[in-house]
């Protein structure tokens, strides 16, 4: 059973790891001020360019995954998996995952979707000891219209202090807390599979209710 201290072992190193990760990378030019005389305007948002930045993440780890002390890395194959990465410490047996986000710097703290939450209740379910990680990269856009990756957060999908299942949206499991490692709560994965389960079950009776008022 992998415990509360491997899990934060885990969560440091890929902070390591991403720090270097963000030099290795540099600026990612969108395009150039001819193409978009106006700049950024609407489109300085995250979801605007956040294919493209975990693209960028996964390229880079795979090509260079063994100088972070990684065995093994490898990518989904789904669209719409719950997780963008597997990847492996040399000297750990953990299987880590990672689901990488964007959030723009100085940006409005919202709650934000992490992953649908039967996706996720089915995830843990076939092996408790799976350690999922979101991976929150913090982006910048330029006045030369290209955008740069200036921090990383990763929090265990754990620990978040706020689990909540949004009844109206498709069922997923949403978070305003999921960059804030200093409020997380240190969960093992048994205690946040009952809770994700428990909230699930509300959110099911909530829009149980809504519909029999429509």
């Amino acid at each position: 059973m992998i415990s509360i201290e491997e899990t934060e072992n885990l969560r440091n190193r890929l902070e390591q790891c991403f720090t270097s990760l963000i030099k290795k990378i540099g600026p990612i030019r969108i395009g150039t001020t001819n193409q978009f005389p106006y700049g950024w305007r609407k489109a300085a948002k995250g979801r605007t360019v956040w294919r493209i930045l975990e693209e960028a993440i996964n390229q880079n780890l795979e090509a260079s995954y063994q100088a972070y002390g990684m065995s093994l890395m490898e990518s989904s194959e789904s669209e719409v998996s719950i997780y963008d990465s597997h990847i492996r410490f040399q000297d750990s047996a953990a299987d880590v995952y990672l689901n990488v986000k964007s959030a723009v710097f100085g940006g409005r703290k919202n709650k934000d979707d992490i992953s649908k939450a039967v996706g996720l209740q089915q995830f843990f379910s076939e092996n408790i000891e799976r350690q999922l990680f979101i991976c929150t990269f913090v982006i910048n856009f330029l006045d030369d219209m290209s955008i740069e990756l200036i921090d990383s957060h990763v929090m265990p999908v754990a620990w978040l202090p706020d689990i909540y299942v949004n009844p109206s949206n498709n069922g997923n499991l949403q978070s305003s807390k999921y960059k804030d490692i200093c409020m997380a709560t240190k969960r093992s994965n048994e205690q946040f599979l009952k809770e994700l389960e428990a909230e699930m079950i509300v959110a099911q009776q909530k829009k149980a209710a809504k519909r029999l008022r429509s």
